[in-house]
């Protein structure tokens, strides 16, 4: 679209809305504004033309305040206390003025009713290009009025996520398009998995956006949204969804990854309880009949080699007291690792203290092994008072068994 076409009829230019949904309620929580200009009787997106630097800055500045004073306008007429309205600003845009333009906007429109604290910005963080600590005393100012901040655009580009830490964020939005557009990579998962710690430790609330079929909404759910906005709940349209529009599709959604849920957890909770059985079993048949932990690591590996592929034996600092037996088309010996020290591994002490006081083996979650590179679980078993033992188990082998990948 010609930008001067554009320019020359910001009278055209409107608002479209796209609902925003709560998991907690199953009900519409707020609306993005998104521009659109009506010409010829075709209805267009105005995101190329927002995204276009080669505009200058004043006119793209005049057009979204111009979408943005409708917009405010449109929603006033709801009555409806309780919904958020969700405004995207570039933040290179906002900063030209250290963000006056936009706030002397919402003021005036608090005269006329709307309450700030149902305002949330949103902008994106790897798109900025000045000073972070400007932005962030800006933000923090904002704040004091009761405008909520979101990140926008997490998960499609390169985001840092030392810089959203610091903005501390409410919202933190996910983009859950790379899910849709191929087989995502482990370290795909692992960044998202990352980004929700960050949002549980700075206290900002996940959307997950871009939702476009259902097994992203499960994902979502899966993961900690609380938020949910994409084609497959809501379309961008004129006018504001009603608010219980999804609320039975998502009832009956939720309840569907519950039931699969709990039925996934109750196959996790039989297996580790069989394999408890079957590592005690193991251990009893070997008894004292070994000369030391390498042989026993070799008992074991004959007894295991159908689901493990490394064994070895930590003491409770995390030590290990053992060499590594580890299975590459055979079983053999890497001496290399023995007194190694494992206790930087996240939770290896909380994990240690939790066989030390329940007596019993338990499975760790799924994560990527660092020499193989395969999706792996590490079981772990309380070997004595003093020494813990730990079985890695394949890829093949989880494959193969219900609900463990």
């Amino acid at each position: 679209m010609d930008p001067l076409d554009v320019l020359t009829n910001i009278d055209k230019v409107i608002p479209y809305y796209q609902a925003i949904f709560s998991a907690d309620e199953q009900r519409i929580i707020g609306y993005e504004v998104l521009g659109r200009i009506k010409l010829n009787h075709e209805i267009k997106s105005l995101g190329e033309f927002f995204q276009d630097e080669n505009i200058p800055d004043e006119y793209r500045i005049e057009v979204d305040d111009s979408i943005l004073h409708n917009a405010i306008d449109e929603f006033l007429e709801l009555k409806e206390s309780h919904l958020h309205l969700f405004i995207n600003r570039d933040a290179n845009l906002l900063m030209m003025d250290h963000g006056e333009s936009f706030l002397n906007i919402l003021l005036d429109k608090q005269e006329k009713g709307l309450k700030l604290n149902q305002i949330v910005l949103e902008i994106t963080e790897h798109n900025f290009r000045g000073d972070i600590e400007q932005l962030y005393h800006l933000l923090l100012y904002y704040r004091t009025y009761g405008i909520k901040v979101a990140i926008d655009n997490i998960g499609k580009a390169s985001s840092n996520l030392d810089r959203i830490g610091l903005l501390s964020p409410d919202i933190l939005k996910i983009d859950l398009q790379p899910l849709r557009l191929s087989s995502p990579s482990q370290s795909y998962y692992d960044v998202l998995y990352s980004i929700s710690l960050l949002a549980r430790k700075i206290g900002a609330t996940l959307l997950y956006e871009d939702i476009e079929v259902n097994f992203q909404l499960q994902y979502a759910w899966k993961n900690g949204g609380r938020y949910y906005q994409g084609f497959y709940l809501n379309k961008p349209q004129r006018e504001f969804a009603e608010i219980d529009d999804c609320k039975d599709m998502l009832k009956y959604e939720f309840q569907t990854y519950i039931s699969s849920e709990k039925k996934k957890l109750e196959n996790l909770y039989l297996f580790t309880e069989a394999f408890n059985n079957r590592v005690q079993q193991v251990l009893h048949k070997i008894g004292k009949q070994f000369i030391d932990y390498e042989d026993l690591l070799q008992q074991l590996s004959k007894q295991l080699d159908d689901c493990s592929f490394r064994i070895y034996i930590c003491d409770e600092d995390g030590f290990q007291q053992s060499v590594n037996i580890f299975k590459q088309n055979y079983w053999q010996i890497q001496p290399q690792y023995y007194l190694n020290n494992w206790s930087w591994r996240p939770y290896f002490l909380a994990n240690i203290m939790r066989m030390r006081f329940d007596q019993k083996g338990f499975l760790s979650d799924v994560y990527s092994d660092i020499e193989t590179g395969e999706l792996i679980r590490t079981f772990s078993f309380p070997l004595n008072q003093k020494h813990y033992l730990f079985i890695d188990l394949s890829y093949d082998y989880l494959y193969e068994e219900e609900g463990l990948l």
